[in-house]
């Protein structure tokens, strides 16, 4: 039993933002970990007292609208006491079986990080099939190798102060662990439509900059024959030329990656996808419209001013 509760040399990284709902399990898969960081953004719900009572320290994250985002500023700035960071959101969680195998690869010279597989859960169902599994993520490296990629999305408004979809640029080889990561977001769909709604201006922008040829530097890169995440992007080159995004996002999801086989959930889920990819389409549109830029107001649609002769109304007192 010591030997399972044994505290492994690494810092965890956790970035959040009125989390209540999620940090209790979050936190609690953590403990093996040497120490961990919450990141916050000024929550106002209970995220602070949560995060001190499972003995996180906190850091207030005070984003300025430009780069960089909340994790990369982490990286250069928080005092990690380990070598290798793990950075876990607050709807993941570590398994036990995770922590044995991070035990025994981070002693392995060979890598200088490693990619953590994802089971993603949606209303209560493991969604394996419709492209969703596997889903591979740089999560655990060590931290002066490590950073988040610019895709030069800063521009857009509402898009928040923490990188989501951008990967991990690594200086050094990367491994594949074996054991997954759990991910399931406690808070109703709500939240989960809210944040796709923020998702989606960044999307746009990023849709946006590869039909413009912008955005390339500082980047993963594409390629066809690179790793999982290069051939993504590669595809995703293709993907934004395509007509009839919304259609085809359910097509690919439902049908062809076989997301019926996750019943309702998945069901559900591939509808969702492809309003999310309306959305997507139609700020785009937006985008182009406005010479990339969302959330422009035409002088057309400002309030008139008063004219002078008009009869002034004075309040009594």
């Amino acid at each position: 039993m010591t030997s399972q509760l044994s505290k492994l040399p690494v810092s965890v990284l956790i970035p959040a933002k009125n989390e209540e709902e999620n940090l209790p399990a979050c936190l609690a898969s953590l403990q093996r970990a040497d120490e961990i960081f919450i990141v916050d953004s000024q929550s106002d719900d209970r995220t602070e007292e949560i995060s001190r009572a499972h003995g996180a320290q906190v850091v207030q994250f005070h984003f300025n609208g430009r780069w960089p985002k909340k994790k990369n500023w982490s990286l250069e700035n928080l005092p990690f006491r380990n070598e290798w960071v793990l950075i876990v959101d607050c709807d993941e969680r570590i398994t036990p079986e995770s922590w044995e195998e991070i035990g025994r690869v981070i002693q392995n010279a060979e890598f200088d990080g490693y990619y953590i597989n994802r089971r993603v859960f949606f209303l209560g169902s493991w969604i394996r099939h419709g492209g969703k599994y596997p889903d591979w993520n740089l999560r655990l490296f060590k931290h002066k190798l490590g950073r988040y990629e610019n895709l030069n999305t800063e521009e857009i408004r509402n898009t928040g102060d923490n990188e989501v979809h951008e990967h991990v640029i690594l200086q050094g080889k990367a491994g594949y662990l074996k054991e997954d990561m759990l991910h399931e977001d406690f808070r109703d769909l709500f939240h989960w439509l809210a944040r796709h709604n923020r998702y989606s201006n960044w999307e746009a922008r990023v849709y946006y900059n590869l039909l413009t040829g912008q955005g390339e530097d500082g980047t993963i890169g594409a390629s066809l024959f690179g790793d999982s995440v290069q051939r993504k992007r590669f595809l995703k080159r293709i993907w934004v030329r395509l007509p009839f995004k919304p259609f085809l996002r359910f097509i690919l999801f439902y049908f062809i990656r076989l997301g019926f086989l996750d019943g309702h959930a998945g069901y559900t889920y591939g509808r969702l996808l492809s309003q999310y990819e309306y959305q997507i389409g139609v700020k785009l549109y937006e985008l182009k419209k406005f010479g990339g830029k969302l959330n422009v107001q035409s002088k057309a649609t400002s309030v008139p001013e008063v004219p002078m002769e008009a009869e002034t109304v004075t309040s009594q007192s």
